[in-house]
Order: structure tokens, then sequence, then C-alpha cells
């Protein structure tokens, strides 16, 4: 049954390939229904993958293999908040090592273009210190990085060194 909203993702011919690394990278991920095309057409040959349904993180998703002409920007990214330096390192590292692309401030794109913002927690709470003098020294430091350091965010809110 299609519902009612799904983010519909496009791939050159490599839907199948992200779905899957997102279902073994994500918590609540998963792929589902894969729909091959049913005959030839002008690009492509029976039983090519059309599309996959999935989930990322409970988000339901649709990848189309749709062709080299749309590329993915930073105008569309998942944003995942993070508990910890644990998890945060491991998305991370696994968008990153998996033929990613590291980029500021906790941003980092997969290796099909899809961006990501690993975030945690701790960095939206120092941003949103009340104090304003600790807001701006969590930011200023968050300006320095591109995978986020929980305890250097810690100490910069606190008016440490690291």
């Amino acid at each position: 049954m299609m519902r009612k909203n799904t983010i519909c993702l496009w791939y050159d011919g490599t839907a199948e390939e992200a779905a899957t690394f997102y279902a073994t990278t994500f918590p609540d991920s998963a792929v589902g229904a894969v729909y091959r095309a049913p005959g030839d057409y002008p690009n492509g040959k029976e039983g090519n993958v059309l599309t996959v349904e999935f989930t990322v993180m409970g988000i339901p998703c649709l990848g189309i293999n749709g062709g080299p002409m749309f590329k993915h920007s930073e105008a569309f990214s998942f944003q995942v908040a993070t508990d910890d330096q644990a998890e945060t390192d491991r998305l991370w590292n696994a968008i990153v090592g998996n033929g990613g692309q590291a980029s500021e401030c906790g941003w980092c794109k997969d290796k099909w273009g899809v961006s990501w913002q690993i975030t945690p927690r701790a960095l939206m709470a120092g941003i949103s210190d009340p104090d304003p003098a600790a807001a701006k020294r969590v930011f200023a430091a968050m300006m320095t990085m591109q995978n986020i350091d929980i305890a250097a965010i810690e100490a910069a809110r606190h008016g440490r060194n690291h």
C-alpha cells in the first residue's frame, strides 16, 4: 500500500545498494519492496531495478533509479541526532568511510551524494544554551570541526580548554 507521504531520492542505478547501506547503518531502517522493470525500456532491460522502498530511521523513502541527469545537493539532508561520541563517530565513519565525503560542522555526504548532518544532542544543547556567551563559544568551536567532538563542545560550553 502506498503511503500518503514518502521521500523520493533519485539514484543513477544504485538505489538498492544505497537502501541496503542505510538499512545496515542506521537504526530503525530497512529495505522493503524492490520493483523491477516488467519489460525492456529505452535505457534499460527487463528485470532492472526501477525503484526500492526503504525506511531510514523510521522515515519512509523511495529510491528511484532515474539515471545520471539529476544530482543530490545540500538543499536536502538527513539530520541524525546522536546521543554520544561513539554513536556520532560510528555514523560519521560509516558514511565517510564508505566512499563518502567529509564536510564542515557535522555535515557529510554518502557515496551517492546524499547529505547527512550527524548532530550530537550536546551540540544542539550548547548552541541553544540560555547563556549567550556559552552558546557563542559552542558555535565557534563547532565552526572549526568536521565530525563533531562532543568533549570539545562541552568544554567550550563551560568555558574550558579541551
